[in-house]
C-alpha cells in the first residue's frame, strides 16, 4: 500500500513499528477486537476513500472498516455528514447525533471542499484500493472525480457508486432516500395492517440492504482484482436493491400474475405465521410444516384441531385461515408472554415475544452474545454500540482507536491545536488553500494555538511541495515536509473510531 500522502491517517503504528494499543489484548469472536501483533482482520491493508453520507454508503464502509479496512471519511466543510444533526437524541455535551455514530465507527474523518480540494481527492484515490460515493449521478463527473477520470490515474481503484436509481434512466437525476425507494419499489405497499394505510418499515431497510449489496460487490471486486490486476466501476442503487429484495412477492407477480396486498404480521402463504395478542403483549409463532403445526396445537391443548380436515395441511390452513386464527387468538389471549415461553420451551417450531427496544437489550441471550459493546467517546465518555453480527473462527472484526488530525509542527512560539471530529475549514486561511485541516480557536482539549496563524497542516504542507511528484510506495523515504510514519500522532486509546 502507498502511504506517502496524508500520513496523518496512519492508524496503528508509531516509530519503530510499536503498536499504540499493544496493552489491549485482542478479543476475538463476537464483539470489538483491537489490532494486535498478529493482525487477523480480513481486510487489513485495504484502504477505502469514503465519500458517502446518510446511511447506505456509511453502512457499507462501516462494514469494511469492521473487517479491518482503513476508512478515510471525507465530509463537507462546516456541516459535515447531514446525519450528524439527525437528532435528538444527541450525545451529551455535543451536537452530534447518536444516529450518525451508529453507522460511522472505524473511520477517520476529514473535511475537504470537493471543488477546491479535488486534487487532494485525486491524490488520495491513488493511495486507496476502494472509493465509495453516493452523489447524484454526474455531480462528481463535473468535478473530474467520476469513475472515468479516476480510472486514468488509479487503474487499480475499485470505484463504487451508490445512487437512488442508477446512472441512467428516467429517474437517474433524482436524489434518493430510503423511504422513497421503498415506496417506488413496493415495500410500503405490502407493509401495514390488512385494512390500513401503507406503512414505513421501522428502520431504513432499503438503505441497509443497499449497503450490504455494495459491501459484497466490493469484496468480490477485490478478489477479482487479485486475479486480473485492475479495478472496476460498481453501481448499486436503492430502487434496484429494493425490487430485488421483494423475492417471493416479485416472483408471485411475475410468474403467477398475483398482485400483493398488506398482511399485517400475517404471512400470505403460511398459516399460522404471525404475531398473536397475549395477556400482556404479542407472541410470534411460525409453524412452517405440518409437524410443527401438530406440535403447536398439542402444546396449546387443542388436540381436536389435529383431526379437523380444514387444517390438515398448509394449503388447507391458508384457505381456512380466518377460522383457524380466530381459535388460536382466543387461546393466546389467556396467557402472558412469559407463560407462553414456558409452554413452548423446547418446541420444534420457532416462537418469540414481540420485544420493545428496552426488552431487546435486556434479553439474556442478547447479553450473552456480547453484541453490545461499551467504548470510549472523546467527549461524553462511555458510549454503547451494537457491534458486527458476524463471528469468525480465525479472522477478527476490528475497531481501531479514534484519530485526531494533527497539524504540522508549529514554530517554537506556537502550540498545535488538535481538532476533534469534523474539521471546520469554513474559515480557512486567506490563501484559499485546498487544505483539509485548520488552526482554530481551542475548544475541547485545552491546547493553545495562534488564532491568526496561516500555517497549514502536515498534509497540505507536504502537498504543496510534492503535488507534482510520483506518490511514494510503502517503505519509500518520505518527501520533505512529510512523515513516513505518524511520529507523535495523537491517538485516543479507545476501542472504537467514532469519527
Amino acid at each position: 500500500m502507498m502511504r506517502g500522502i496524508l500520513t496523518i491517517f496512519s492508524q496503528r503504528y508509531v516509530a519503530g513499528g510499536r503498536f499504540l494499543v499493544d496493552e489491549c489484548a485482542p478479543r476475538c469472536g463476537r464483539g470489538f477486537c483491537t489490532a494486535a501483533a498478529e493482525d487477523r482482520s480480513p481486510l487489513s491493508g485495504i484502504r477505502v476513500l469514503d465519500l458517502t453520507r446518510i446511511v447506505a454508503g456509511p453502512y457499507c464502509t462501516m462494514i469494511l472498516g469492521d473487517l479491518g479496512a482503513e476508512v478515510l471519511k471525507v465530509e463537507r466543510p462546516g456541516s459535515g455528514d447531514e446525519a450528524r444533526k439527525w437528532g435528538p437524541p444527541f450525545f451529551e455535551g455535543t451536537q452530534e447525533s447518536t444516529y450518525f455514530t451508529s453507522v460511522n465507527r472505524n473511520k477517520k474523518s476529514i473535511c475537504i471542499d470537493l471543488k477546491r480540494g479535488r486534487d487532494v481527492i485525486r491524490e488520495l484515490a491513488q493511495t486507496c484500493d476502494v472509493l465509495v460515493e453516493n452523489y447524484v449521478p454526474g455531480k462528481l463527473d463535473k468535478m473530474g472525480l467520476g469513475y472515468e477520470d479516476m480510472a486514468k490515474i488509479a487503474p487499480q481503484l475499485i470505484y463504487c457508486s451508490l445512487t437512488g436509481y442508477g446512472s441512467q434512466g428516467p429517474y437517474a437525476s433524482r436524489p434518493g432516500y430510503d423511504v422513497i425507494a421503498a415506496s417506488l419499489g413496493g415495500l410500503l405497499h405490502i407493509t401495514g395492517p390488512r385494512d390500513g394505510s401503507p406503512c414505513k418499515v421501522g428502520v431504513a431497510m432499503t438503505d441497509l440492504a443497499t449497503g450490504l449489496y455494495a459491501h459484497g460487490a466490493i469484496m468480490a471486486a477485490l478478489l477479482q482484482r487479485s486475479r486480473v490486476n485492475r479495478g472496476q466501476w460498481i453501481q448499486c442503487d436503492l430502487l434496484s436493491t429494493q425490487i430485488a429484495s421483494l423475492i417471493n412477492i416479485a416472483s408471485n407477480y411475475l410468474n403467477g400474475g398475483k398482485e400483493a396486498t398488506r398482511w399485517g404480521s400475517e404471512h400470505e402463504s403460511i398459516v399460522p405465521y404471525e404475531a398473536f395478542p397475549t395477556k400482556d403483549g404479542y407472541m410470534t409463532i411460525g409453524a412452517g410444516s405440518d409437524a410443527q403445526f401438530l406440535e403447536l396445537i398439542k402444546r396449546m391443548q387443542l388436540p381436536e384441531l389435529a383431526s379437523d380436515d380444514r387444517f390438515e395441511n398448509n394449503t388447507a390452513r391458508v384457505k381456512n385461515r380466518i377460522e383457524l386464527l380466530r381459535i388460536l387468538r382466543d387461546v393466546f389471549s389467556k396467557k402472558t408472554n412469559r407463560e407462553w415461553c414456558v409452554t413452548f420451551e423446547g418446541a420444534s417450531f420457532p416462537y418469540g415475544a414481540v420485544n420493545s427496544i428496552r426488552e431487546v437489550f435486556d434479553d439474556p441471550h442478547v447479553k450473552y452474545t456480547k453484541l453490545v459493546q461499551e467504548v470510549d467517546h472523546p467527549i461524553t465518555g462511555k458510549v454503547k454500540l451494537v457491534g458486527p453480527p458476524v463471528t469468525y473462527s480465525y479472522a477478527t472484526n476490528i475497531d481501531v482507536p479514534t484519530v485526531r488530525l494533527r497539524l504540522r509542527k508549529p514554530k517554537s512560539s506556537k502550540k498545535v491545536q488538535w481538532t476533534q471530529g469534523t474539521v471546520d475549514n469554513e474559515h480557512l486561511n486567506k490563501k484559499k488553500s485546498k487544505c483539509c485541516c485548520i488552526y482554530e480557536k481551542p475548544k475541547t482539549f485545552g491546547e493553545s494555538s495562534s488564532e491568526d496563524s496561516d500555517d497549514e497542516c502536515e498534509h497540505c504542507h507536504g502537498h504543496k511541495d510534492a503535488h507534482k511528484k510520483v506518490l511514494p510506495k510503502a517503505g519509500d523515504a518520505a518527501p520533505d515536509g512529510m512523515s513516513s510514519h505518524p511520529g507523535e500522532l495523537f491517538m485516543m486509546k479507545t476501542n472504537c473510531a467514532l469519527y
